[in-house]
Protein backbone atom coordinates (compact mmCIF):
# COMPACT_ATOMS: atom_id res chain seq x y z
CA UNK A 1 0.00 0.00 0.00
CA UNK A 2 1.80 3.22 -1.08
CA UNK A 3 -1.68 5.94 -0.33
CA UNK A 4 -4.40 6.10 2.31
CA UNK A 5 -6.53 8.45 3.98
CA UNK A 6 -8.46 8.67 6.72
CA UNK A 7 -12.26 10.06 6.95
CA UNK A 8 -15.00 10.49 9.53
CA UNK A 9 -17.36 8.82 7.96
CA UNK A 10 -17.75 5.81 5.37
CA UNK A 11 -19.83 8.00 2.90
CA UNK A 12 -17.06 10.28 2.68
CA UNK A 13 -14.28 7.58 2.02
CA UNK A 14 -16.60 6.24 -0.73
CA UNK A 15 -17.78 9.82 -2.66
CA UNK A 16 -13.28 9.77 -2.20
CA UNK A 17 -13.13 6.22 -3.92
CA UNK A 18 -15.28 7.19 -6.74
CA UNK A 19 -13.94 10.57 -7.27
CA UNK A 20 -10.18 8.69 -7.42
CA UNK A 21 -12.09 6.19 -10.27
CA UNK A 22 -12.39 8.96 -12.44
CA UNK A 23 -9.43 10.33 -12.46
CA UNK A 24 -6.45 9.77 -14.82
CA UNK A 25 -3.72 7.50 -14.07
CA UNK A 26 -1.38 10.38 -13.93
CA UNK A 27 -3.19 12.32 -11.68
CA UNK A 28 -3.16 9.07 -9.65
CA UNK A 29 0.42 8.63 -9.60
CA UNK A 30 0.79 12.66 -8.61
CA UNK A 31 -1.10 12.41 -5.38
CA UNK A 32 1.04 9.24 -4.67
CA UNK A 33 4.19 11.01 -5.06
CA UNK A 34 2.94 14.45 -2.99
CA UNK A 35 1.73 11.58 -0.54
CA UNK A 36 4.80 8.96 -0.44
CA UNK A 37 7.08 10.46 -2.89
CA UNK A 38 9.81 7.65 -1.78
CA UNK A 39 6.20 5.07 -3.16
CA UNK A 40 7.41 2.77 0.39
CA UNK A 41 5.17 0.68 1.74
CA UNK A 42 2.89 1.99 4.15
CA UNK A 43 1.49 -1.07 5.34
CA UNK A 44 2.92 -1.40 8.66
CA UNK A 45 2.57 2.64 9.40
CA UNK A 46 -0.98 2.44 9.03
CA UNK A 47 -1.19 -0.22 11.59
CA UNK A 48 0.06 1.62 13.59
CA UNK A 49 -1.98 4.52 13.41
CA UNK A 50 -4.88 2.23 14.20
Amino acid sequence: MVYFEHFMNIEEAIAKEKQLKNWKRQWKINLIDNFNPDWEDLFYKLNEEI
